[in-house]
């Protein structure tokens, strides 16, 4: 997501962040580059040269060229620039009203709305609401079915078919149902088109004059780029949107649609689908996403993937043996499998500050998912004995445990020794006073400590020096970030 735009904007300000003094002429030079990069991620005409003028009139300010370090207050101008372009609050639900609520789902044939439908419900029965979904789409062949099958999925009552029913009809049957049983939500899948036409905004207008929608909400596929931004400013013209689903966003390497689209239609992203399983959908978090974009990371949104991925009772076993000053291959493993869980070094790479060019930097682009799948080749491929006591590995176990991996004992040597160094930070975990410290502890704790021990393992020393520097400059935990359940018990734990 945004990569293309985030390599682009790290090198203009890669430049200037090099100079130890900065002229208007230097500052106007780098802004057409700005201007350009988000002309080539397909970010509206109107948009982006109405934000190159107002960043470039801010970046020229006196105080900002006499500043100590002009070229790190121009990058604040552009991230408070792309934030306010982007909606500088996040939009969430409005769905506190007397039940049930009403949120219809509107858009063109083809932009996963159906799926949105499934994922949003999803999120608000996590949320303790009780929901139901019902298929208005009596146009596409099986798609009410499709709703019911991922209603099954996800757990949440679907309206029950009947065939030769009108939209109007079923959106009425929908609302009387829910009111009867107690439902807090009700969603209402509209039919799709294949392109923007009257009859199927009519048809919508009949729908919400007897919903009385709190939210509708327009999903449109990212990937169309220029083509989605259109496609909203037509619906917002005659629906009254309240909100945009962006869907693929995982895909969208250039990310012009999510930039232009908040300008464009005045309607905030509430929501950026992320792949197409049920789970994959988050919030659209202005100020993350644009931490994101120039390469500032998104600790806030890494945490609450941990919270979300940790179990209770893992985190809970890890703070014990840690207690203990234990870390072996066992519990190596399940950190490993914990990464996976939360989308691979890939996804995590945009949250923390500087991972991206980490990655860069990796020679032949060692830093992939498929080194996680080696790692825990390796490590399945010793006895139980062996990841209970990594010491007993000698050069004839390591050749046994390479072969039985499919790797070589270079390998295998490289991931003892990330165990031994972050079996060395696990211990200091122990001394550590929370959160803040263990991450400072991360890039500081002696030689290739934490993420260090990582990058060693992963990439030789350069990487490691790499890594351990990201570790020791990342911040303390942001407000309102929560910790999973346990986690906090586990970094606190003393002596």
């Amino acid at each position: 997501m945004f990569d293309s735009l985030s390599d682009r904007l790290g090198g203009v300000f890669d430049r200037l962040r090099g100079r130890g003094a900065l002229t208007e002429a230097d500052v106007r030079t780098a802004m057409r580059e700005v201007r350009v990069a988000l002309l080539e991620a397909d970010v509206a005409l109107p948009v982006a040269r109405s934000f190159v003028e107002k960043i470039t009139e801010q970046a020229i300010g006196q105080n900002v060229l006499r500043s100590v370090t002009p070229g790190q207050q121009v990058v604040k101008i552009v991230h408070d620039g792309l934030i306010d372009m982007l909606g500088s609050d996040t939009a969430e639900l409005e769905i506190d009203v007397t039940p049930p609520a009403v949120i219809m789902m509107v858009g063109l044939q083809g932009s996963g709305k159906t799926t949105t439908t499934a994922k949003i419900a999803r999120l608000l029965k996590k949320q303790g609401k009780k929901v139901m979904m019902a298929s208005l789409d009596v146009n596409r062949p099986a798609a009410q079915e499709q709703l019911a099958v991922l209603g099954t999925q996800i757990e949440v009552v679907t309206l029950p078919i009947v065939a030769g029913q009108q939209p109007v009809d079923i959106g009425r049957r929908a609302l009387q149902s829910a009111k009867l049983q107690g439902f807090d939500v009700v969603m209402l899948d509209t039919a799709g088109r294949l392109h923007v036409d009257q009859a199927l905004m009519d048809e919508m207008k009949a729908v919400a004059d007897i919903a009385r929608p709190q939210e509708t909400l327009l999903v449109v596929d990212s990937l169309t780029g220029q083509d989605a931004v259109n496609v909203a400013s037509s619906f917002s013209e005659q629906v009254a949107l309240t909100g945009v689903v962006l869907t693929r966003m995982d895909g969208d390497a250039r990310g012009g649609a999510a930039l232009s689209m908040r300008a464009v239609t005045g309607k905030p992203i509430k929501f950026a689908g992320m792949g197409e399983k049920l789970d994959q959908i988050e919030p659209f978090h202005p100020k993350r996403v644009a931490g994101r974009i120039l390469g500032m990371g998104d600790v806030v949104s890494l945490v609450e993937r941990a919270a979300e991925s940790i179990q209770q009772e893992d985190a809970e076993r890890m703070a014990n043996r840690l207690a203990k000053g234990q870390f072996d291959m066992n519990d190596l493993r399940s950190q490993l499998q914990q990464m996976r869980n939360m989308g691979g070094l890939g996804a995590l790479a945009g949250m923390i500050p500087g991972m991206k060019k980490a990655q860069a930097a990796m020679a032949g682009g060692a830093m992939d998912e498929k080194i996680l799948l080696r790692m825990d080749a390796m490590i399945t491929s010793m006895t139980v004995k062996e990841r209970g006591k990594p010491e007993l590995i000698n050069a004839k176990r390591k050749i046994r445990i390479a072969k039985g991996s499919g790797t070589t004992v270079q390998d295998v040597n490289k991931l003892l020794k990330m165990h031994l160094e972050m079996q060395t930070a696990m211990k200091k975990l122990r001394k550590m006073g929370g959160l803040k410290g263990m991450l400072g502890m991360l890039g500081k704790g002696g030689p290739g400590g934490g993420m260090a021990g990582l990058g060693n393992a992963l990439g030789g020393a350069e990487m490691g020096d790499m890594m351990g520097k990201i570790g020791g400059g990342l911040p303390g935990l942001p407000g309102g970030a929560k910790l999973p359940p346990g986690f906090e018990n586990m970094l606190n734990k003393k002596k």
